[in-house]
């Protein structure tokens, strides 16, 4: 015990540094997160899921995902007119991927029913709004309205078939 003492009046004991753990292991951040690849697929749906530590965005194609753009925004803009979305939340994410929602011949492959409400969010923890922001020039967006600007991430998955899933986790906390 002297010893130990002595040590640390010596500084060769030096207490750990007090550090909070990630929640539940996130070390993820909240700046915007893009590759400037092109496809040759469409989106044909848009989804919403929710996991005990984040909720879940996903985009559907018909093909292979190539290139996306998400950043948080001051106010997420529609495709081509430059108008304002209107979205609930306190922070917005513009999620841009880079494949239409037509077809070569101009025929939507995704057209939702209600462009303002394309899943229902009412109940997640953290999303509070997904809208459909258009689809110009190739580039297909949507505007995700989130309770606070909070860490995600995003990522592609192959399937089903040979199509394939953008990905973006919005966490529930810091």
């Amino acid at each position: 015990m002297a010893a130990l003492v002595v040590a640390a009046g010596l500084g060769l004991v030096v207490p750990g540094e007090a550090s909070a753990a990630p929640y539940c292991g996130i070390a993820w951040g909240s700046l915007a997160k893009s590759n400037p690849a092109l496809t040759q697929a469409q989106v044909v749906n848009v989804r919403t899921g929710q996991q005990p530590c984040f909720d879940r965005l996903v985009i559907d194609l018909n093909g292979a995902v190539a290139g996306y753009s998400i950043r948080y925004v001051p106010q997420v803009l529609h495709d081509g007119s430059g108008l304002p979305v209107e979205l609930r939340g306190n922070a917005f994410l513009q999620v841009t991927v880079n494949a239409p929602a037509y077809s070569s011949s101009g025929n939507a492959t995704y057209n939702p029913a209600d462009k303002n409400e394309l899943t229902n969010v009412s109940d997640y923890k953290t999303f509070r709004q997904v809208a459909f922001a258009g689809s110009f020039e190739g580039y297909t967006s949507l505007g995700l309205g989130v309770r606070a600007r909070l860490p995600f991430r995003v990522f592609t998955l192959a399937g089903p078939g040979t199509g394939s899933r953008l990905v973006i986790d919005v966490a529930h906390m810091w």
